[in-house]
This record gives structure tokens, C-alpha cells and sequence, in this order.
């Protein structure tokens, strides 16, 4: 098997890297190929992703390029990770939402609709070359906003194999397997929702849904980190285990205010960190001194990892300062990844159910066939294949109608090009929901962004 990373410059890479040493047997691994436009920071990621590789037991052969035809041709799957304008441009699209009063989040509300105007032309760009290249690779999205790229893609190409990847739903079911010491394996779940807006109305241990006895029992709740973020009033009001980004939805005027308190938003927060860790790279050379860059980039980990949601909830982070090297998480630990490669695995050996962002096609009822939703799916050799959903909660069922919406403007304003049409899919956002805050924010981002979106018509 080839996989090609499309965005393989990015800083989440070597922990790929590690997760595919791990698994190369399994998946009969034989190549990996990085692409990434920037060859400067190719060039210094490439040498630390080897090193990765390599302090992993990989066996693979490693390779990288700038030209994505070159990479293409052979791959079983590619894994997108692109960010069009860095961590600059997420700042302008969390500020700009901010300076009027909204949240301002990399993947939810304005902050997501921004990057979608980014990313889901040039991960179609992408798509469009595996269509003439590798037309039966599977496309393993990761970049944000997940869900809405899927839809994106999986519209404008359906005879592609593509799946939005989320880690979220997979950390959740693997805490609350934990909370009753037991393995993942061993306790079904069922799952549903869009990307960062799901919910868990069912785990099982041994045949008992123990989703109310984690509602009820306060201990418990705050045993597993996502469900700290709400009070248990609200979990009793809801009834399901909500995904962590549903605190944006819940508690939408305090998170505003926490990341105003804050000083700093995300993105500033990891422009710097990240910033910093380049910077030290390019002075280290992993090419020259590949241990020495492992344990600088182990550490910016930690201090990333260790921040996660702390300033959108004025917490001290949500997976705390554990000092876990990388190549020491295991196959529970990957993240992103793991559920990538679960997917690669399962279409070639043993099924399994995997949460994944997949079209529909009447998983859940009252949404649309082709809608992307975020639901567990039975994985094998023939593909990805929804699992239906009895019913759903009329109140997560009109929430999530309401953001679909948002999503199907969106992709029709891309489409088109239509300033109005994007205006349109704000006004559905409901974190926006005005009229001239939609206008307003859509001019501006339409401004900022005009090296990398272009001209857009009225």
C-alpha cells in the first residue's frame, strides 16, 4: 500500500508518521509520500517525519515533493491536511469574528465558514487530480472544518471514496469504555450528529446503555474531560453525551467573553507556538541533529496538547501536561490517524464500527440522503456503510437541519462564487443568524482572504 499526505509539511505529521510505523503490517505498508506546496518548511519537516518514522521500527520507504501529480499515481489512500494561509489567516478569521461580537473558532461559525473558503477549493483541486491519478484511493480528509469539506467533496466528486476524519467521538467512546474498565471493543456506541456537533445516546456495557448513569452520577461525568465543560443540569436536559464543540453551541456568549479574557485566541496562541518551534527547527537542522529536533518538537506537543479548549472555556485545558512521548501513545493515543488507519485496515481485514463523516443515506432520519453526517459506520471491504439511527431528539434534530443548511449555502456560494449566496448561509449559522452581522462578516473575510478566494460577485 502507497498513502500520500497531502499538507505533509504540517506539524502533526510525525505523529502520523509514528501511528503508520505501528500499523505498516497490518496495512502491508510500503510508501509514504509527503506534499506540501511550502518547500522550505518541507524541507525541515521532511528530515523529522524520517526520524519518526524510523525511531517507530518503520520498514516503509519515505519520500516528499511539492508537486502533487508527482506523489499521486499508485496511492490506496490520501490523507488531506492542508491549511491555505497558515496560522495567519486563522487569526484574521477568529478576530474578525470577535471585533463583532461572535465566536471566533478555527471549525464552528464564522470561523469555520472563513477556512472553508480557503480549504474546500484546494482540497477539490486535490480531488480532482485523484479523480484522473487514483481514482480508487480512498480520500481521508482531516482538514478542518472536517465535516464541511467532506460535503464539499464527496457533492462535487461522488465517485471518489471520501470520509471526513474526526478524532472526538473516538477519544469520547474510548474515556467512557475506560470509566467501566473495559476496552473500546467491548461496549457498542451509537453516535450521530455532524462534525463537531454530535452526541452519544448510547453505550453499552454489558447490554446496559450507561449514558444515564453518566448523566446522573456527577462523579463520573467529571471523570471524563469533555463532560466537565457542562453543568450537570444541562446533561440532564439534553439527555446524551454531547461532543466537546457543543460548548460553542451551549455556552456561546461565555466562551466569547473567555477567549476576549483571555488575551490571546487559539490561533494567536498556536501561531506563536508554532512559530517558535519552526524557528528552533531551521536553527536545530533535524537533517544534521534528528534526535535533538524529536525532543524539541516532543515538547511543543505537550505545551499544545496541554492548552487544548483552555481559553475558550477559562479552564487549564482539557487534556492537562501529561509528558507522553509521542511514540508512546499506542495505537489508543493516534488521534486523527488511528481512525484513519482503522478505515484502511477494516477495508482489508477484519470489520469494525468507526465514527466517521460519511453521506447519510438515511442513517439518520430527517436528514438528507447526501448530507455528510458524522455517525458510526460499519467498515469492510466494500466501503463505509452508515448505521441507522432508530430516531433522534427533535431539538439535536433541528439544530443539526439548521447547520446542514449553513453548510449546503456555503458550498453553493463557493460554487458560484456568490457574495449573497454566502451572506445567505451566515444568516442559517445559528451563532450568526443576523442579516448585517452576515454581511458584515462575509465583506470582511472576503477582503482578508482576497489573495487566496479571489474576486467574488455580488
Amino acid at each position: 500500500m502507497k498513502i500520500t499526505v497531502i499538507g505533509g509539511a504540517g506539524v502533526r505529521t510525525p505523529l502520523l508518521m509514528s501511528a503508520l510505523a505501528r500499523r505498516q503490517t497490518q496495512l502491508d505498508l510500503t510508501e509514504v509520500t509527503l506534499v506540501d506546496v511550502d518547500e522550505a518548511k518541507l524541507a525541515v519537516m521532511g528530515p523529522l517525519c524520517r526520524h519518526a518514522a524510523s525511531r517507530a521500527g518503520a520498514t516503509f520507504d519515505l519520500s516528499w515533493t511539492s508537486d502533487g501529480r508527482e506523489a499521486l499515481p499508485g496511492s490506496s489512500a490520501v490523507i488531506t491536511t492542508v491549511r491555505v494561509g497558515g496560522e495567519g489567516a486563522r487569526v484574521l478569521d477568529e478576530r474578525i469574528a470577535l471585533d463583532r461580537g461572535v465566536l471566533g473558532q478555527e471549525t464552528t461559525g464564522p470561523g469555520g465558514f472563513a477556512m472553508s473558503l480557503r480549504t474546500i477549493p484546494a482540497v477539490s483541486s486535490y480531488a480532482e487530480l485523484m479523480r484522473r491519478l487514483c481514482p480508487d484511493a480512498w480520500l481521508l480528509n482531516f482538514t478542518n472544518p472536517a465535516g464541511l469539506v467532506a460535503q464539499a467533496v464527496s457533492t462535487g466528486y461522488p465517485e471518489l471514496k471520501v470520509v471526513g476524519i474526526c478524532d472526538t467521538p473516538t477519544g469520547m467512546h474510548r474515556r467512557v469504555a475506560a470509566a467501566f474498565h473495559r476496552p473500546p471493543s467491548q461496549v457498542p456506541i451509537r453516535f450521530f450528529g455532524l462534525n463537531h456537533l454530535s452526541w452519544m445516546p448510547q453505550a453499552l456495557v454489558d447490554g446496559e446503555n450507561v449514558v444515564p448513569r453518566i448523566i446522573g452520577d456527577a462523579s463520573l461525568a467529571r471523570g471524563l474531560p469533555e463532560l466537565s465543560l457542562f453543568d450537570q443540569d444541562l446533561l440532564r436536559i439534553v439527555g446524551m453525551l454531547p461532543n466537546e464543540y457543543l460548548y460553542f453551541y451551549y455556552y456561546r456568549e461565555q466562551a466569547v467573553d473567555h477567549i476576549r479574557a483571555a488575551g490571546e485566541t487559539r490561533g494567536e496562541q498556536i501561531r506563536r507556538l508554532s512559530g517558535d518551534l519552526m524557528g528552533d527547527l531551521h536553527e536545530i537542522d533535524p537533517a544534521a541533529h534528528p534526535e535533538r529536533a524529536w525532543q524539541r518538537y516532543h515538547a511543543y506537543l505537550n505545551n499544545r496538547h496541554g492548552t487544548y479548549m483552555a481559553a475558550e472555556t477559562a479552564s487549564a485545558g482539557m487534556h492537562g501536561q501529561e509528558e507522553q512521548k509521542p511514540e508512546e501513545r499506542g495505537e489508543e493515543g493516534e488521534g486523527y490517524a488511528g481512525v484513519a488507519l482503522d478505515i484502511l485496515a477494516s477495508s482489508q481485514g477484519e470489520p469494525r464500527e468507526i465514527v466517521a463523516n460519511v453521506p447519510n443515506r438515511g442513517a439518520v432520519p430527517g436528514m438528507r440522503d447526501d448530507d455528510v453526517v458524522e455517525v458510526v459506520c460499519r467498515s469492510d471491504g466494500t466501503g463505509l456503510h452508515p448505521i441507522p439511527m432508530d430516531s433522534v431528539p427533535e431539538d439535536a434534530l433541528l439544530l443539526m437541519q439548521q447547520v446542514k443548511q449553513y453548510e449546503r449555502l456555503t458550498v453553493e456560494a463557493l460554487r458560484s462564487r456568490s457574495r449573497e449566496r454566502a451572506v445567505e448561509a451566515l444568516m442559517n449559522h445559528p451563532l450568526v443568524g443576523s442579516y448585517s452581522l452576515s454581511r458584515s462578516l462575509v465583506d470582511a473575510y472576503l477582503t482578508a482572504h482576497r489573495p487566496y478566494v479571489g474576486e467574488w460577485a455580488a
